[in-house]
């Protein structure tokens, strides 16, 4: 096991990402916390810019919990047929809604504990409305965040939520929200997946991955 970032170290990197990337806010286009929820859930193996472009179309006839909890799963489909696992979303998206009617009064609740109650939410896409919509301080650790963390060291394990345990460890609890979105920002950008621009990035420096290698 790796030695992990100080918090004054992780803190450095931090402003530096935060010089990189100014507006640490989700790309996912809503106007409301059931749309960043219904386009979180879509974004499972799915890139943010194809959720996008599916939802303004979508979110143009089908508005409220209310219109999708009304569909079938097959009447649903076409209009999420360009999202990965289209068929298993469409029925996650209305068990979704009739529980926020049913069991919420028609509200996305603000908890994480119940919004991971609700069909295909998980940890990480309720952190991200907590975070997103309601203010709260939190960590959503998707495969960005999962790579850049351990390849910098603000994280060592092999598991999402040891990454999020590690990161809530060695990052201010008032940063976690916008360091969610630099990490995702820079791995976007810089720090891909398999051929990482570690020449351009800006905390090479202090990356384990770059000294390492």
């Amino acid at each position: 096991m790796k030695k992990l970032k100080s918090q004054s170290e992780a803190i450095e990197i931090l402003n530096i990402l935060k010089e990189e990337y100014p507006d640490p806010q989700t790309v996912l286009e809503h106007n409301n916390p059931f749309e960043l929820l219904i386009a979180v859930i879509l974004s499972a193996q799915t890139t943010d810019k194809q959720v996008n472009k599916v939802t303004r179309e979508m979110f143009k006839v089908l508005k409220t919990a209310e219109d999708f909890a009304k569909l079938t799963p097959q009447e649903l489909e076409p209009h999420i047929r360009g999202i990965g696992l289209y068929k298993n979303k469409s029925k996650y998206l209305i068990g979704t809604s009739k529980m926020i009617i049913e069991d919420y009064g028609g509200k996305v609740p603000k908890e994480r504990k119940e919004l991971m109650k609700l069909p295909g939410v998980g940890r990480k896409t309720a952190n991200v409305v907590i975070s997103s919509i309601f203010d709260q301080d939190a960590i959503a650790v998707d495969t960005h965040v999962f790579r850049v963390s351990n390849r910098i060291g603000l994280a060592d394990s092999d598991k999402v939520r040891g990454v999020e345990e590690d990161l809530m460890e060695v990052i201010p609890k008032e940063l976690w929200s916008p360091a969610h979105h630099w990490l995702i920002f820079h791995g976007r950008g810089l720090c891909k997946a398999r051929r990482p621009r570690c020449e351009e990035c800006p905390v090479k420096e202090m990356c384990n991955y770059y000294m390492d290698n």
